[in-house]
């Protein structure tokens, strides 16, 4: 079978690799791809927002399945539109991606069937907002409605810090995605990230991760898209798991199917583990970014054959085997990052790094010159490493990065952290 994948980030890297192990794959197509996929996958220049060229491509090339890796193409409905061209696809459709493109309406489905949350309002106007907010109190989190590279969620430790977050939001900075805003109750605990593979009418538990957002060490500094991850989560116990599974994901499901929406993909649950249990703090409609690169390599199940049953509706009642092994990645960033990250300084020695045993080195931001690898993003590399324990993972994983060549770029020294410190009982 002949496979599209969409994207040009580390995930997808990851996604290249674990697809490629499957006996099924006839050829791998990656748009746009970037230098690591091409070990993996023939890079094709399609514009993804183009879905009509991706539809063509398709047809000329005979693609079996589409795999969609980022999220706003899932907005903007490329699923559907492949599915009215009779090109297969993993991924939801349109109006089942709104649970990422519309935090308002997930709060929503998760107030009319029962789905554990933080208590919410929605607003259209910054001074209700600012009123609800006041009445409430710090800390409280004000979230832009829509898509917003993942820089649209502000956690205010205070009430003026969250009046500016209104403000700021409804002044245009995350654009179209700030029309709306959502403030929400602050919840307490620990973070994790959940993920079910989903038929629209069945799910099947994935793989759990926890990754760091925070820039600096000691979780300090500004949010960014993630400084690395861990798989899987020491907080995911096989019984919170189930919960997660029963009180959260199958709801879902449920809900989506009963609004005419049936859910098929993977689904990601951004999950607060507190005092209450698991409650929801955000869905995504797709594979994250860095736990991706965590949880394929412990996959032992042929990736391309449980997406191919996402979309034709019969997950299998098995469960998904995974690696009783840890895998932990870390991020290296270009100097700068997240705000204004340098590009075009160039990277060696990745070979020494990928040569060691159980490292997998994912591109994220990277492009060729000729013979040379530069940096050309925020996020440019990850680095996985697998062990017996997150300890052993971690100190492999730090062993490989450090054998990189790049003076251009920076990542934390204390990916892991919670993992492997002793966890209180």
């Amino acid at each position: 079978m002949n496979v599209l994948l969409l994207g040009s980030g580390g995930r997808e890297h990851a996604l290249a690799i674990a697809l490629a192990k499957s006996p099924r794959l006839s050829k791998l197509f990656a748009a746009p791809g970037n230098p690591g996929m091409a070990g993996v996958a023939e890079l094709v220049s399609l514009d993804v927002a183009d879905h009509a060229a991706v539809i063509d491509f398709c047809r000329v090339m005979n693609i079996g399945l589409v795999v969609v890796g980022p999220e706003a193409p899932l907005v903007a409905g490329i699923v559907d539109d492949l599915a009215k061209a009779g090109v297969k696809a993993f991924g939801p459709s349109k109006s089942a991606a709104q649970l990422e493109g519309s935090k308002g309406f997930t709060k929503d489905l998760c107030r009319d069937f029962d789905i554990p949350t933080a208590a919410y309002e929605r607003f259209s106007a910054a001074e209700p907002a600012k009123d609800y907010i006041r009445r409430r109190g710090a800390p409280i989190v004000v979230k832009a409605d829509g898509l917003a590279a993942g820089k649209g969620v502000i956690v205010a430790s205070s009430v003026a810090e969250a009046e500016a977050a209104v403000d700021m939001i409804f002044g245009g900075a995350f654009g179209a995605a700030g029309a709306e805003v959502v403030v929400e109750d602050f919840l307490d605990g620990e973070e994790a990230s959940f993920f079910a593979l989903c038929d629209g009418e069945r799910a099947l538990a994935f793989a759990s991760a926890q990754d760091h957002k925070r820039v600096g060490d000691g979780d300090t500094g500004p949010n960014t898209g993630g400084m690395g991850a861990y798989s899987p989560a020491p907080v995911m116990t096989p019984e919170v798991s189930a919960q997660v599974m029963r009180e959260i994901v199958e709801p879902t499901l449920k809900g989506m199917k009963a609004r005419g929406a049936p859910y098929r993909g993977v689904l990601f649950a951004g999950l607060m583990i507190g005092p209450k249990g698991p409650q929801l703090i955000e869905f995504n409609a797709r594979f994250g970014d860095p736990e991706t690169q965590v949880m394929l390599p412990r996959l032992e199940t042929d990736l391309l054959d449980l997406m191919l049953a996402c979309a034709d509706g019969r997950l299998p009642e098995k469960p998904v085997v995974l690696s009783t092994r840890t895998a932990l990645t870390v991020v290296y960033a270009a100097n700068g990052y997240p705000d204004n990250p340098e590009r075009g300084s160039e990277i060696r020695s990745l070979d020494r790094s990928a040569a060691l045993p159980d490292v997998v080195i994912t591109h994220a931001g990277t492009k060729r010159d000729g013979a040379r690898l530069l940096a050309n993003g925020g996020r440019v590399l990850n680095v996985t490493a697998m062990g017996d324990d997150a300890a052993q993972a971690q100190a492999r994983a730090y062993e490989a990065i450090r054998l990189i060549d790049w003076p251009g770029g920076f990542y934390r020294k204390d990916i892991g952290w919670r993992a492997v410190a002793p966890r209180k009982q």
